[in-house]
């Protein structure tokens, strides 16, 4: 499992499979991870509801729907049946390159 990279309040057996899960969402446009990127701001687990909140790193995102409907098929794909799950895209705060892992930092050239 990578480095903690968002803000986690669930149970700590579940945080290293809906990392995995969400590390196999891909943003398109930059060929990472959404979790590498910072994309990623919170995931809550409670009772059988997961809440996720995402960004994009601009509003005018041409590939925040599949990003999300992604996000979705891999948590879904992970957690049991019975999980409901929520993914919420916000703008605040503003995403920012320094939200980007080392690993994506090097992929980019910054």
């Amino acid at each position: 499992m990578s480095e903690e990279r968002f803000e986690w309040e669930g149970p700590d057996e579940l945080l290293p499979v809906v990392t995995d899960a969400l590390e196999r969402v891909v943003d398109p446009e930059v060929a990472l991870n959404i979790v590498d990127v910072g994309l990623v701001y919170l995931v809550t687990v409670q009772d059988k509801r997961l809440d996720v909140h995402v960004t994009m790193t601009s509003a005018a995102c041409p590939v925040a729907d599949v990003i999300v409907s992604d996000i979705e098929t891999e948590l879904d794909r992970a957690l049991p049946e019975d999980m409901l799950i929520h993914v919420e895209l916000v703008w605040e705060p503003p995403w920012t390159p320094q939200r980007m892992s080392d690993k994506a930092r090097l992929f980019m050239g910054w």
